[in-house]
């Protein structure tokens, strides 16, 4: 499955570089190039799905519910490790729940009458995809575990551990309003909670953006949900699931 040295370790989405010298050449000509700003809609719940997204670099996406209220909570966040959109099921079928591009950049996308080709030619696409697909749902199993378990300090810190992991940066683009929004928390609950963490030194704020100052006294406060799915990750999809190749360490 390890694809490093077989000349696409280049790309820039690990779940794509998982992938065997044959099978990339099967979908890599059936992929595009495509770049999204933050805060970009890839669909709706109850849109037809027509593409799979393989986030490169330091883009992002996160799966959001929309309640019947009309906020939307994060319920996944997908970065270099994974794709969002039709990996495993047939066809084009209706979302349940709304994609976002988190952070804007670059991306890999396939039309998914295409990906179901791919997948009809190789038996281990289907199943590499297949693993991806329990990985993700792993996430979300952790991530309703851990809204109903964890303090608004620990979610809020392991987000930002999950998202520097998966761009490579210390800095995440998003103001305090949008992630109040995607923990569906109240704005005012989450200003005091971002200021207990800047009074320990962990974090910095600057107008519209959050930078982790000390990624270990984050980690230190965070819960274990992040490393719980970074273990599964690792189980199911070795070497997938962004590593301390990145460069992060504490301050």
């Amino acid at each position: 499955m390890d694809a490093r040295n077989r000349g696409h370790d280049f790309i820039g989405n690990n779940l794509l570089r998982a992938l065997r010298t044959d099978d990339w050449t099967i979908l890599q000509p059936m992929l595009e190039h495509w770049s999204a700003d933050t805060g970009t809609p890839l669909h709706e719940p109850g849109d037809n799905v027509r593409y799979a997204y393989f986030p490169c670099g330091s883009s992002l996406i996160s799966y959001l519910v929309v309640m019947g209220d009309g906020r939307a909570i994060e319920t996944a966040l997908i970065g270099r490790e994974g794709a969002v959109g039709g990996i495993v099921s047939q066809g084009r079928l209706p979302a349940y729940s709304r994609a976002e591009v988190q952070l804007g950049g670059l991306f890999y996308r396939i039309d998914l009458h295409k990906l179901e080709e791919a997948k009809s030619r190789s038996l281990t696409l289907r199943y590499l995809f297949a693993r991806y697909a329990d990985c993700l749902m792993a996430q979300v199993f952790q991530s309703v575990a851990c809204n109903a378990a964890h303090s608004i300090e620990q979610r809020t810190a392991k987000w930002l551990l999950a998202a520097i992991e998966r761009t490579g940066a210390i800095e995440v683009g998003l103001t305090q309003e949008q992630l109040a929004a995607m923990l569906g928390v109240g704005r005012s609950y989450l200003s005091r909670v971002i200021q207990d963490l800047r009074s320990r030194k962990v974090i910095e704020t600057r107008r519209g953006r959050i930078g982790v100052s000390n990624v270990e006294g984050l980690r230190a406060l965070a819960c274990e949900c992040n490393a719980c799915v970074s273990r599964h990750f690792d189980d199911v999809l070795k070497g997938v699931y962004p590593a301390e190749e990145n460069g992060l360490a504490a301050k």
